[in-house]
C-alpha cells in the first residue's frame, strides 16, 4: 500500500468525523476478529480502523443500542458498589430478666 495514499485517506476520513468520540462496529477479519462488536473510540483511532478495514462507523440504531448497553453496565456497577458498601450491625436485645445476652465478651475476666 502506498503510504502517501494511506495517510491521505486517514486525514480525509478523520476530518469528516465531527464528534471527538464515535462508536464503531468491528468487521470480521482473517486473523479472528469478530464482526459487530461495538466500541467507542477517539476520532483518530476510528479513522485508522476504518481505513485499515477493521471497523465501520456504527449506524444510529447501533449507537442507541450501545448507549443503552453502557447505561445498563454503569447501573449494574453502581448497584454492586453500593451493595459492597452496606454495613450491617447485629444488635441483640437484652433479656427480660435483666441479664446481658450471652456471647463472647471483649473484656478479659479474671
Amino acid at each position: 500500500m502506498d503510504l502517501k495514499v494511506y495517510y491521505q485517506k486517514l486525514r480525509q476520513l478523520e476530518g469528516s468525523i465531527a464528534e471527538p468520540d464515535v462508536v464503531v462496529a468491528s468487521l470480521a477479519t482473517p486473523d479472528g476478529g469478530r464482526a459487530g462488536v461495538l466500541t467507542q473510540v477517539p476520532r483518530a483511532l476510528a479513522a485508522k480502523l476504518i481505513v485499515e478495514g477493521g471497523a465501520r462507523l456504527a449506524t444510529e440504531e447501533e449507537n442507541l443500542a450501545y448507549a443503552q448497553q453502557v447505561a445498563e453496565a454503569k447501573r449494574t456497577a453502581e448497584q454492586s458498589a453500593a451493595a459492597s458498601r452496606i454495613q450491617v450491625t447485629v444488635v441483640s436485645e437484652p433479656q427480660e430478666d435483666g441479664r446481658k445476652p450471652k456471647g463472647k465478651s471483649k473484656i478479659p475476666q479474671e
